[in-house]
């Protein structure tokens, strides 16, 4: 994993913001009140719409469609990437070799494919590439993590997850609109937890017969981590009634007790016997993409590579994408197969000389990601 620039504290972070939709609203309000950045820049294909963003937030920034102009006109020091899945590629792309950092949503890319081409920009750019992975960022997922560390060796880790939204638009026609569009958060908090990635994965996934959703709204992964922990995650979209939290229902078994969290309240452990082993304190952290501003904020400004730097998130994705395959093929599915494989391909589709060499460079996806 490479270094990245670091940025003077000379005031606020100056940011622009790229996409002025729902999203990006919801990022103009949470912007405005953390004093540690400042918005001087919005970029919006569509300029009606950045310009009503501005008008009904009260904002003199400098808007316009290109994030290279906007940018060097406004004098922004980072950038918020906010675009549909699809333009984060590009977006990022754009930022990063125009020498700014990017705080990205999730997922910062929609392939592993282009994901791993993002980590070879970011390596040739020299700038950070991090991803909002928000639910991350709640503290009591940190307390929940504080306390899996007293539980001594991990057997079993369990997530389950049961909502009933009704979205309409594209999440109903997705061909696996739970695991593509929501497993990622929770695939993401079990890698923060273990501080472990997985190596193999069994998924299946089915579509009740009362299910609106096109393709399969419900899933059961299996993934076996590094050290030989299990993790269990059973999930659907279409499960009315008794509901669990947005951040599933946790617990983690280990060789010295249990903890449990329902994803709301805080967590709670019990240790078979009382051997002195308390939970460390942890820091307080604003929740979502509050917190994911605030550790993009001091990553730029200390060089402490953060917890969803590019390389390290990438495994987060390729855990979604190794159940997808898991689930269409009936098969079990090694992790580093599906980094192996989307390393030849962002090989064989990378279109720029430099990122070209930069992946070339590593000989292994293993080395890098």
């Amino acid at each position: 994993m490479g270094s990245f620039a670091v940025v003077p504290d000379d005031g606020p972070l100056r940011l622009v913001l790229v996409g002025a939709g729902n999203m990006g609203r919801a990022w103009l309000r949470m912007i405005a009140g953390t004093p540690t950045v400042r918005l001087v820049g919005l970029v919006d294909l569509d300029l009606n719409l950045a310009q009503r963003a501005a008008a009904e937030h009260g904002l003199d920034v400098v808007i316009g469609d290109s994030l290279t102009a906007v940018a060097a006109e406004s004098g922004a020091q980072a950038v918020i990437d906010v675009t549909v899945p699809p333009a984060h590629h590009a977006v990022n792309t754009e930022a990063l070799l125009a020498g700014l950092p990017v705080l990205c949503e999730k997922p910062i890319a929609p392939t592993v494919t282009e994901t791993l081409s993002l980590i070879a920009t970011e390596e040739v750019s020299g700038q950070l590439l991090m991803t909002s992975q928000s639910r991350r960022y709640y503290p009591a997922l940190a307390r929940l993590k504080s306390m899996t560390a007293t539980l001594g060796d991990i057997g079993i880790v369990t997530t389950e997850f049961f909502k009933a939204p009704h979205f309409g638009g594209f999440r109903d026609e997705m061909e696996h609109p739970l695991l593509v569009d929501m497993a990622i958060h929770a695939f993401d908090a079990v890698r923060y937890l273990l501080d472990a990635d997985p190596v193999t994965v069994d998924c299946r996934t089915f579509n009740p017969s009362w299910s609106w959703y096109r393709g399969d709204a419900a899933a059961n992964a299996i993934f076996t981590f590094e050290g030989g922990t299990r993790y269990t995650y059973t999930g659907s979209w279409c499960s009315p009634g008794l509901e669990t939290s947005w951040n599933g229902s946790w617990r983690v078994s280990g060789a010295r007790g249990t903890a449990v969290w329902d994803g709301d309240g805080e967590p709670a452990v019990v240790h078979a016997e009382d051997d002195g082993a308390r939970p460390a304190e942890v820091p307080e952290i604003r929740s979502e993409i509050a917190g994911a501003l605030d550790e993009f904020v001091t990553a730029l400004r200390s060089g402490e590579t953060p917890s969803g730097d590019v390389h390290s998130n990438v495994h987060s994705l390729a855990m979604v994408e190794a159940a997808v395959l898991s689930a269409s093929t009936g098969r079990t599915v090694e992790l580093a197969a599906v980094l192996e494989d989307a390393y030849r391909k962002a090989l064989e589709n990378e279109l720029r000389d430099d990122v070209r060499e930069a992946l070339r460079s590593w000989g292994s996806p293993a080395r890098e990601a």
